[in-house]
């Protein structure tokens, strides 16, 4: 009877404890393949189709009284999409550029201007809303419904950072670093208006 013990204790792990270990970890290799695939690809390239998503805004920064933007309603429409963050020094020496932008094209119902807070808390987001007097559409960019967040799909490399969409859902333009006056924001949007 000892001899039939031991050899049971011998045995170590049953074989389908291992064939679960196994592809758990086969699993784990192939998520962290895929982010480091992604990491890779760099930042979305003008030229290319923009897939449809949901941004949710911040209380006060609705668009037409909605919570949140699905970007296939905003067809016909040009789309600025700027990321940005409280504690971006650069994203400051824009924002009066853009808030001016922002109440030029508005009126037209051409242009939308969303703003993409990133990597922040709402406390300060807003704080930095109000103090720069930003009424454009804005929302936090860590909205946990979507599958990913937003700078992920643009694969944005750091703040502030915006991209000009044209009418059709195609990039037209990317910006890195800040916007410092209207007319270069002018320049991206006027063409796409045509």
């Amino acid at each position: 009877m000892t001899e039939l013990t031991n050899t049971v204790q011998r045995r170590g792990v049953p074989i389908w404890t291992q064939i679960i270990i196994w592809a758990f970890l086969v699993g784990l290799l192939a998520i962290v393949g895929v982010q480091l695939s992604r990491a890779q690809e760099g930042t979305v390239q003008p030229g290319s189709a923009i897939s449809d998503f949901t941004f949710a805004l911040f209380e006060g920064f609705e668009y037409n009284g909605q919570t949140q933007i699905k970007f296939s309603d905003l067809r016909g429409k040009v789309v600025v999409i700027n990321f940005w963050a409280s504690w971006c020094k650069p994203c400051e020496q824009e924002a009066a550029a853009l808030q001016a932008a922002w109440k030029e094209y508005e009126p037209t119902g051409q242009v939308i201007f969303i703003g993409a807070d990133y990597v922040d808390t709402p406390t300060e987001a807003n704080l930095y809303l109000k103090k720069f007097d930003i009424t454009y559409p804005n929302g936090e960019d860590r909205d946990l419904r979507r599958e990913r967040p937003l700078s992920q799909y643009f694969r944005i490399t750091g703040v502030p950072e915006t991209y000009f969409i044209d009418k059709e859902g195609v990039l037209r333009y990317v910006h890195i670093g800040p916007l410092m006056t209207i007319d270069q924001i002018r320049a991206q949007i006027d063409p796409l208006l045509k």
